[in-house]
């Protein structure tokens, strides 16, 4: 069965000739993601717009060799900044801790999560106004702009400007690889193409560790961060170039004379004030959670609990905005009240906010706690996305025959939650049975992960109709980051309030008064002091070992209602076009 169908025409029939994998059927341009609904409150043409029409005439027309060159872009994009999440995370421990403050790791990371949330509904929007390439290429400029200011941080507030603007790229191009697989592949073959931005992380898992202890070697992490602001941008031709190929011929068509209109419409269609306030709602509730931790508590200073009620407030202040005075609003409330949206996006998010509790210092924990070695901890970090992506592979092919997915997310559910038990008895320690028992969870969590990650993505999808699919898929991998976000302010807050006391407690036999401060501070440098079997790195791996097994025990109470929402789903029979019938049938009505 070929995996690619032949050149079709703007008269091709529905059922022509094909491959059943990869639907390439020309619909009409209301049948792709990010058309304007006709309930929004914003009056629109007929046409769609100027990036929906193009990505219309290019599935009208795609040829045999455009599309394995469009695939194949997508993939060595994936290649790329693939490599890079899996190094940059042990990088980015390295420079909080080389500029004394290791503990803000979390932060930075919350702040990232944060910005992600926002970006992706903003992307997917502009998207379908100006067109994917323009939107992917200004993603890139971002990453490249981001990843500058990143490699040559001198401070850490240099450095979170660095990550934020490095995320806004990052999650932009996630989400538009993910909107052109959707653009091009049926329901039934959804969850199997899906996979091709992650299967770089097959091979990127094993040589990640030789990367960064490489690097780390012979340069330092500067170069280790930097080295992405040329990398992604070469890999990343091929793409915009296919790309670049489908917005030349759409320039022919009368539709592109509507992207004055949808320039000044950009403010509205955009949902500014929506936006501004979701920001403001997520960073002023998750940021000061993590920020009242540290040596001492700050829970009663004003510079905390404002933030954290203005963010609390803002939560009704977008809800009240959206359904009353919107005129395009962000999230279309009408999807969210059908079970088979919210339930996956309840299991999405609970999902990350589990690994996240157990992952967001995890590196740190297998240094210093499991005495792993650079590679050896890098690869460990990786298997959660490594065996996914084998796992995911071998359940789109399963899913693609059998048409079915909940029976699917709810076994992933229920192993996934099974794993962290084994966290629970392993949470660290220098022994062979306590790396053994560690590496066999992250495995099992990794196999578990590919069976309702991506399935749920696919499942939220076949509950939209065809003119939500994009943004829809924004809003999943939002909430997505969002269980990010609340992972890494649980997981930051019980670090800062309990390490450093653990740490105090437990070198309390030892005369130098500051180590306890040192090793929470910079613990890859303080741990070069004390080699295993001594007493005192005994008692900073038992420190570490203790409040890793409260973030385990953390991340195995959030999985209890996340199998709840996964029976919640809906189980419908996949179809062979792009969207559910039922789900237009619903929308028509």
């Amino acid at each position: 069965m070929p995996l690619f169908g032949t050149k079709r025409t703007a008269a091709s029939a529905p059922n022509a000739e094909a491959s059943p994998l990869l639907e390439s059927d020309h619909a009409s341009a209301s049948s792709y993601a990010g058309a304007p609904s006709r309930d929004d409150r914003t009056t629109t043409s007929q046409d769609p717009f100027p990036g929906v029409a193009q990505i219309d005439t290019a599935a009208g027309q795609l040829s045999s060799t455009e599309r394995v060159w469009l695939f194949a872009g997508i993939f060595l994009v994936g290649c790329a900044y693939g490599l890079d999440s899996q190094v940059r995370s042990a990088f980015q421990a390295y420079a909080t801790s080389s500029l004394n403050l290791h503990s803000t790791h979390s932060t930075i990371n919350l702040l990232r999560s944060v910005v992600a949330v926002a970006s992706q509904p903003t992307a997917a929007k502009v998207a379908d106004i100006y067109g994917r390439f323009e939107t992917i290429t200004a993603s890139i400029l971002f990453y490249v702009v981001g990843t500058a200011l990143e490699a040559s941080a001198t401070s850490v507030e240099l450095l979170c400007v660095g990550a934020i603007l490095y995320q806004i790229g990052w999650t932009c191009i996630v989400l538009l690889l993910e909107v052109l697989v959707a653009d091009f592949s049926s329901m039934r073959s959804r969850v199997f193409f899906s996979y091709i931005p992650a299967i770089p992380f097959v091979f990127n898992t094993w040589i990640s560790g030789n990367v960064t202890a490489a690097v780390l070697r012979v340069m330092s992490w500067r170069w280790g961060i930097g080295m992405w602001a040329i990398i992604l941008p070469v890999c990343s031709i091929p793409l915009l170039t296919t790309l670049y190929s489908f917005g030349r011929r759409s320039r022919k068509l009368e539709a592109h004379s509507e992207s004055k209109r949808a320039t000044v419409n950009l403010f509205h269609q955009l949902d500014t004030i929506g936006l501004a306030i979701l920001i403001s709602a997520f960073s002023f509730t998750l940021a000061p959670l993590t920020l009242a931790g540290g040596t001492a508590s700050h829970w009663r200073s004003p510079g905390i609990i404002i933030p954290l009620l203005f963010g609390l407030a803002c939560i009704p202040t977008f809800i009240f905005w959206e359904s009353r005075y919107s005129q395009a609003p962000l999230i279309p409330f009408r999807l969210l009240k059908d079970r088979g949206v919210w339930s996956a996006l309840a299991v999405r998010s609970l999902l990350n906010f589990a690994w996240s509790t157990q992952g967001n210092y995890l590196y740190t924990v297998l240094v210093v706690a499991f005495d792993f070695s650079i590679e050896t901890a890098t690869r460990i970090l990786s298997f959660f996305s490594f065996f996914g992506v084998f796992s995911g592979l071998m359940i789109g092919v399963v899913i693609y025959r059998i048409r079915r997915l909940k029976g699917i997310i709810i076994a992933g559910a229920c192993i996934f939650t099974a794993s962290f038990g084994i966290l629970i008895l392993y949470p660290g320690g220098a022994t062979p049975d306590s790396q053994s028992g560690l590496i066999a969870a992250q495995i099992i969590m990794g196999l578990a992960g590919g069976l309702f990650a991506y399935p749920t993505q696919a499942s939220i999808q076949a509950s939209a109709d065809r003119e939500h699919v994009a943004v829809i898929t924004s809003l999943y991998l939002s909430i997505f980051n969002v269980g990010s976000a609340l992972g890494n302010c649980l997981s930051g807050a019980l670090w800062t309030q309990l390490l450093f006391p653990t740490l105090q407690h437990n070198l309390s036999f030892q005369p130098n008064a500051t180590l306890a401060q040192a090793v929470y501070n910079s613990p890859f440098s303080a741990i070069e002091h004390y080699p295993v079997g001594g007493e005192i790195r005994d008692a900073i791996i038992d420190s570490y070992k203790s409040v890793q097994k409260l973030l385990c025990i953390a991340g195995l109470c959030i999985c209890v209602p996340m199998i709840g929402f996964a029976f919640a789903l809906r189980d419908p029979k996949l179809s062979e076009q792009r969207v559910q019938p039922e789900a237009s049938a619903e929308s028509d009505d």
